[in-house]
């Protein structure tokens, strides 16, 4: 994930006052996998298809 999608959905999560635990329950992965795709330690085919469920989630 980019720098700057990631300021993005820290962002967002702030807003509607979401933890990222939150956000993977939602995506059905583990709160682990969620901050490595956010902090762009994973960005395989399939992180980038959580990338896209994110940005829809979020309406980023």
């Amino acid at each position: 994930m980019s720098e700057e999608l990631a300021v993005k959905v820290r962002s967002e999560l702030f807003k509607r006052k979401m933890s990222q635990k939150e956000l993977a329950g939602l995506l059905g992965i583990s709160s682990v996998y969620l901050s490595d795709i956010i902090n762009g330690r994973k960005t395989g085919p399939k992180a980038q298809e959580h990338v896209k469920h994110i940005k829809k989630i979020l309406t980023i």
